[in-house]
């Protein structure tokens, strides 16, 4: 017999009782419906972030939320559909380089990606600083895009996987983001909504990430990969260097024009090594094809230019102007005070900063101010001489930068190389 209660059911997860499929279900439906209120559904969250879920009920807690809307069918789309999802981070500018990478190497991208919450943009609102793109195209025409062109970007549509939508924005505002469980769930969720065959992950870990620590990476990683083969998803996750910032900027219109200059083969090196890793792996399960195959297709794509073409090609198809995106006009250097050799960056002082500009959100509707950001003109290891520009922040008024000088740690040595990829799991 189930709980039909909302106050039994917090109190079984409080005493680190199993709820049931019907238990879930029945909090889900009426947390929707409006029946389960906030502060109870907050109750429950807490009680999981504290007590955690089994493996059972993390994944009838995705197969539930996948349920409550809609799901993207894209059989109608030639060849196997590989996705790729981030867990976030600052400067996270990959999609915008692996995705147009991967279709011009024969496999085709139909990726739905989400708007940022926090500390700087999402994917959609990267391309929405592209003047004239369109996110919001119908399903017939994405369907179309793709097959026609091999790519296509759009944000989510309004009721795919409502039930996530609307738990996430409770957890974001109740301290209930960091559990395993709820991650995974929600990720895959939205994962498995949007239809693709097989999904790579890039599962970030360190200050500037979810995961602060290996060991809750390769827990978040199995999570999900067990649930992707109860629904015969084959997964791929990497675990991935979030201790500093990915590639030079931070900032909507800054992180497009990186993009574009990884692209036409300008890119940071340890950025463009990421992207060419996460690429082969998803060109490895769309075209059955090895590893070791699939990189030297990436690569080639690369050198040849048709990787960024493909990205003009998917600007083009949804209307933006590629040679229109805006930068504020201000661009203020900080200077090195000491000679040395740069040891850390501190990734979330520069996001915060970056936030206050205008490049993220604090809430779900505030707006962003898509031409600010951050660029960094050294990176960790770099030797630095006194008056060397560490970063420039590009803004629309005069404002004080000093701040910024408590990011760096400047020492007499350097340290050892920077990992990009820790662990990748299958």
């Amino acid at each position: 017999m189930i709980n039909k209660n909302i106050i039994n059911i917090i109190i079984k997860k409080k005493n680190k009782g199993e709820l049931t499929y019907d238990e879930i279900k029945y909090t889900v439906d009426n947390f929707i419906g409006g029946e389960v209120k906030d502060y109870q559904m907050s109750s429950l969250l807490m009680a999981i972030v504290l007590n955690g879920m089994t493996d059972e009920e993390t994944f009838n807690l995705t197969k539930i939320m996948l349920d409550s809307g809609d799901k993207l069918d894209l059989s109608n789309i030639n060849g196997i559909k590989v996705d790729k999802h981030s867990t976030g981070g600052v400067g996270d500018k990959t999609t915008l380089v692996v995705a147009p990478l991967v279709a011009a190497c024969g496999v085709p991208i139909a990726k739905m990606s989400g708007r940022g919450l926090g500390y700087t943009g999402g994917t959609i609102d990267k391309l929405e600083s592209i003047s004239g793109f369109n996110t919001s195209i119908t399903e017939e025409e994405f369907i179309k895009e793709v097959n026609d062109i091999g790519i296509a970007l759009v944000s989510q549509t309004g009721n795919l996987v409502p039930a996530d939508k609307k738990i996430y924005a409770l957890r974001d505002v109740t301290g209930t983001t960091e559990s395993i469980p709820l991650i995974a769930s929600s990720i895959m969720s939205k994962k498995l909504a949007s239809g693709a065959d097989k999904i790579v992950l890039d599962v970030k870990v360190g200050k500037g990430a979810f995961m602060k620590n290996i060991t809750d990476a390769r827990k978040l990683s199995k999570t999900m990969i067990s649930i992707g083969k109860k629904f015969n998803k084959e997964i791929v996750a990497l675990i991935t260097n979030m201790n500093y910032p990915l590639g030079y900027t931070i900032g909507n219109a800054l992180e497009v024009k990186e993009a574009i200059d990884t692209l036409n083969g300008n890119g940071e090196e340890r950025f463009t090594k990421l992207c060419l890793t996460l690429a082969s792996y998803m060109v490895s399960l769309g075209k059955g094809i090895s590893l070791e195959d699939s990189l030297d297709m990436v690569v080639e794509k690369l050198n040849n230019k048709e990787g960024l073409k493909k990205f003009f090609e998917l600007i083009k198809a949804q209307g933006g102007d590629v040679n229109n995106i805006e930068i504020a006009n201000k661009k203020i250097a900080l200077k090195s005070k000491n000679n040395g050799y740069i040891t850390d960056i501190d990734v979330i002082k520069l996001a915060k900063f970056a936030n206050s500009l205008g490049a993220g959100r604090n809430k779900k509707d505030d707006i962003i101010n898509h031409k600010v950001g951050i660029i960094l003109n050294k990176k960790v290891n770099d030797e630095v001489r006194i008056d060397d520009t560490l970063l420039y922040v590009v803004c629309d008024n005069d404002i004080d930068i000093d701040k910024l000088y408590d990011a760096f740690t400047i020492s007499n040595k350097n340290i050892e190389e920077v990992k990009i990829v820790y662990d990748i799991i299958k």
